[in-house]
């Protein structure tokens, strides 16, 4: 009898034991999912990795408040009618929708792939297994197609990405340089973008200034091809 009763009072000390253990674990899921709703609420609403925008426009406070100068053009600029916005699907790498801390540079790359498009080069950086992209890129045939919004991040240039457009140009051949169509279409989106926002010809780059690499290949390899670029954009702004 009293083995009898010994059983009974370990077997329902096991069963209360296993309750107490379930409802430790439901409530360690619960605090776990609330502290995972509280941080993305946080980000959400002061936009503490970034600023990121949301797909309504929407700039979060107060991050909003805070941009710099060139960031507001950024926001309120209207592209014109010569440039095509195709605008990239936002994901975690090629874009992001953290916005720039600032516009300095405007940073011009080669897309190191011979005779293809502006649009071949968009739907690249648009698949989401894609880790690179830029705001814009100039076709062979003088297009201009714009992959993301100005006042966002592209994932171009490096350690330039926070405070720099970023602009692939196409070429027809290995040797990197730009054909006319395209050439006279850079120059002309490149004095847009330091007209808008105060910038000049020294603070157009390549991406080779930035971390050494051969980009734009033609015009790391002829220095006076560079130089002359710069030039062109200068006596395209005084025009202006």
């Amino acid at each position: 009898m009293i083995e009898e009763a010994r059983a009974e009072y370990y077997k329902r000390r096991k069963k209360r034991r296993r309750k107490i253990v379930a409802r430790r674990i439901i409530l360690a899921v619960l605090i776990i999912s609330l502290t995972t709703l509280l941080i993305t609420t946080v980000v959400s609403l002061f936009g503490y990795l970034g600023g990121g925008q949301r797909d309504n426009g929407f700039v979060p406070w107060p991050y909003g408040l805070n941009l710099s100068k060139n960031v507001k053009i950024a926001k309120e600029t209207e592209m014109p009618e010569w440039i095509d916005i195709e605008l990239i699907h936002k994901h975690s790498t090629a874009r992001t929708g953290r916005y720039l801390s600032d516009i300095k540079n405007i940073v011009i790359h080669y897309v190191g792939n011979p005779e293809t498009s502006a649009i071949n080069n968009r739907n690249y950086f648009d698949k989401v297994t894609t880790g690179v992209s830029s705001h814009f890129v100039v076709g062979l045939e003088g297009e201009i197609v714009q992959c993301v919004p100005l006042y966002e991040r592209s994932a171009a240039s490096n350690s330039k990405n926070k405070d720099s457009i970023s602009i692939e140009v196409c070429h027809p051949d290995s040797s990197g340089k730009f054909n006319d169509e395209t050439y006279n279409s850079l120059i002309k989106l490149v004095s847009f973008l330091c007209d808008k926002f105060s910038l000049d010809e020294n603070d157009i780059i390549r991406h080779y200034d930035i971390t050494g690499k051969i980009c734009p290949k033609y015009y790391v390899e002829n220095e006076d091809a560079w130089e002359t670029f710069k030039r062109d954009v200068k006596e395209s702004l005084d025009e202006d």
